[in-house]
């Protein structure tokens, strides 16, 4: 059953009557609806476009968080063949918010790394919503060493809230271990082709997306703090989210403009939820596109644009 945000109450209604007619139809054979569904299908086409022709940031924020969003393991299942996660960071546990490994993008041997916050309540605990702990980000540089070691091209898949902020991952030196996951990205001597899938959260999120080039999906988000959290330091008043995210500049239109990120991969109309298979796919073309086009850089000359890439968005902003 789909899950309709607020502001798509119109493409409910419609697509509401339109599952009520089939129905009708399939109880009593005498019926004719069709001619009826066609006209009401239109209209609900017509109506998606125009909701999503204008989204308001907030309203792409609950798109980016839809809960039948496809995620890492989504992604994963379709691009990657062979793909063998690696658990464990080699120092205190395993994290399964940051699923990590080595598989075969295309024919070609990649080191994936990506956050996962799972799709229902089970895997979502299993996942910790996608917020890592420091034990999650250390096994992505374990990852990323293993990738420089052995000259693969690393492919990374964001989508996270932010980094799990819970005592125990404080003790055990969450900020260091993003800042290191954060310098691994940029010293590796490997392609790093970054993509936000839904949510980019803050430190969480850059720990793992610091690469060559970065791209967003259209309705995805990308921001120091998330709304909620901006408005509760803002204002003392979580409920101003709304307010908080139009002046974030947190939608992929934003960070293009400002050179964050290269570019937008387009969504189905509706969201990437309506058509998950789709959506994938074009985002597999353009990491192949960017693959192939780092490939013939150096390794020295990789890392050294890296860098000033990072250091050029401070000079430009």
């Amino acid at each position: 059953m789909h899950n309709y945000l607020d502001f798509e109450k119109p493409i409910s209604d419609l697509e509401g009557k339109i599952h009520e007619l089939r129905k009708l139809a399939e109880e009593d054979e005498s019926i004719d609806t069709s001619d009826e569904i066609g006209r009401l299908e239109i209209r609900a086409r017509e109506a998606m476009a125009d909701i999503y022709a204008k989204l308001t940031p907030w309203q792409k924020t609950q798109v980016a968080r839809h809960p039948q969003r496809p995620h890492f393991v989504d992604y994963a299942s379709q691009l990657f063949e062979e793909f063998t996660p690696l658990a464990g960071d080699r120092k205190f546990a395993e994290d399964e918010a940051i699923l990590a490994g080595l598989g075969r993008f295309r024919g070609e041997a990649v080191a994936v790394i990506g956050q996962e916050k799972g799709n229902d309540t089970k895997s979502r605990l299993k996942h910790n919503f996608g917020s890592a702990r420091p034990e999650g980000y250390r096994k992505a540089i374990r990852v990323m060493e293993m990738a420089d070691r052995f000259g693969l091209p690393v492919i990374t898949l964001i989508d996270t809230a932010g980094a799990y902020p819970g005592i125990g991952a404080e003790e055990r030196g969450q900020a260091e271990a993003i800042a290191r996951s954060t310098e691994m990205c940029l010293n590796v001597r490997v392609p790093i082709v970054s993509v936000v899938l839904g949510e980019g959260g803050s430190g969480g999120a850059i720990a793992i997306a610091t690469g060559d080039r970065v791209y967003m999906l259209e309705h995805a988000i990308y921001s120091v703090i998330s709304p909620e959290g901006a408005a509760s330091i803002l204002w003392r008043d979580s409920t101003r989210a709304k307010e908080a995210a139009s002046n974030m500049k947190i939608t992929a239109e934003d960070l293009k403009a400002f050179g964050i990120i290269d570019g937008i991969i387009p969504e189905p109309m509706g969201g990437a939820h309506r058509d998950p298979q789709a959506v994938i796919a074009r985002t597999g073309d353009v990491i192949a596109s960017s693959l192939k086009e780092l490939s013939a850089k150096p390794g020295d000359q990789l890392r050294k644009d890296r860098r000033q890439r990072y250091l050029n968005i401070g000079r430009q902003l």
